[in-house]
């Protein structure tokens, strides 16, 4: 628009007489001399027109926070204020604060321990399994258990294999989820991601000759405890395939340990308040948000764009959060949830970022490193769409404005 003014003024000749020539010359002069316009100025007009000119928006909302990291200061928004549900970016959250709580080294920890005395190569009492609700125990993870019951010379059980399930409440499902929706089970002993531990664990124990008579055995008031074995992943094992592949099950776990950190057994609760703390921390009202779940399953769920750039701003600074949150971030065009998408763009392997999907959502919140050179963190959310994808072509059109030199 400024160019288009400048290239309009025309200088009057003397006399009045103007050729064609004197004003294609005088124009040109002029052109050449307008300075270019700023790259922050024209992304700015550019992002202007896309939402002025956005069909998707005449009928859904648009909440939308760019940050620059490196002037600290904010770039562009747009209803930024706004209270909307963030689905799957609620993850960036979760992963926030329990990163800013414990460091990307806390374990996930599952453990089996002896109630009893082991007399010769016979445990006279239980087999106790602890659930540390650790996402990403699996088969082999129980195969490695059985081995270390085998190698502390057990062959026989004359007890029970027992579940503790200690760690967290009874709730197997978090506040707000559709009934329909593909949820996972909230139990702290899991392997493969069902809760029937004991029953595998027993299973795999006899299949390599292991005898368990489960007759009740008189035990002591204070019967002999030991750890038996032992099997732990970390927060940054976890992050991965929570943040790159949007597991559920994962970000819940994660909720879950966040609770300890206020109180055993953990609960939704207690995570909220945690979460919450960490909010207030950054000096906003946690009164204005609501936090239901860990992973953005919940229609409960209630942020703002300028809550999520304001986590990412926080993340970015502090070396603790952000050498484990950014490489567990999907890659445009490259991987994860983004594996698809802005793969012929400025933005692609550029942008790093938590997508998020609910019905009549879509979400998109990360960083990348704008035309202008600077790191961008940016949060973008599209409420009230029919289709999923309309919300992710918007997202990626405002990411490529931002890439391009």
């Amino acid at each position: 628009m400024l160019a288009h003014m400048f290239l309009c003024a025309q200088t009057t000749l003397p006399d009045g007489a103007a050729s064609d020539s004197a004003t294609i010359s005088t124009d040109t002069i002029a052109a050449d001399s307008l300075p270019p316009v700023p790259w922050e100025v024209r992304v700015s007009m550019q992002l202007d027109s896309l939402i002025a000119n956005s069909t998707l928006l005449e009928t859904s909302q648009l909440g939308l926070m760019v940050w620059d990291l490196a002037g600290d200061s904010a770039f562009y928004f747009h209803n930024h204020r706004q209270r909307m549900r963030p689905a799957s970016t609620m993850k960036l959250l979760t992963s926030i604060t329990a990163l800013d709580l414990y460091g990307g080294n806390h374990p996930f920890t599952t453990e089996l321990r002896s109630r009893g005395q082991q007399v010769g190569r016979t445990l006279m009492g239980d087999l106790v399994c602890v659930g540390g609700m650790d996402p990403a125990f699996d088969s082999g993870d129980l195969k490695v258990m059985v081995d270390r019951v085998r190698s502390a010379g057990i062959d026989t059980i004359c007890g029970r294999v027992v579940a503790d399930v200690s760690m967290k409440d009874e709730l197997l499902l978090g506040e707000g989820w559709c009934w329909d929706d593909d949820n996972p089970c909230l139990s702290a002993l899991l392997v493969g991601r069902k809760d029937n531990f004991a029953e595998r664990l027993a299973r795999e124990l006899v299949s390599v000759g292991i005898v368990i008579n489960d007759t009740t055995v008189a035990l002591p008031d204070k019967p002999e405890t030991a750890t038996v074995a032992r099997v732990s992943h970390s927060f940054h094992q976890i992050l991965t395939r929570m943040m790159k592949q949007s597991d559920n099950l994962y970000a819940e776990s994660m909720f879950y340990h966040i609770a300890l950190a206020t109180a055993r057994p953990a609960t939704q609760k207690n995570a909220r308040s945690a979460v919450r703390r960490l909010i207030q921390k950054l000096g906003y009202d946690p009164s204005n948000y609501y936090v239901a779940d860990g992973s953005g399953l919940s229609l409960y769920n209630y942020v703002s764009p300028e809550l999520m750039t304001s986590l990412l701003r926080y993340a970015w600074r502090s070396d603790r959060i952000r050498e484990h949150l950014v490489p567990s971030l999907p890659v445009a065009g490259v991987d994860g949830t983004l594996k698809e998408r802005m793969t012929k763009s400025a933005a692609y392997r550029n942008v790093k970022a938590k997508t998020g999907t609910l019905t009549g959502i879509s979400s998109l919140a990360g960083y990348l490193t704008a035309g202008n050179g600077h790191q961008f963190a940016f949060c973008i959310i599209n409420q009230g769409i029919v289709k999923a994808k309309s919300g992710k072509a918007f997202q990626d059109k405002v990411c490529t404005l931002l890439c391009e030199p």
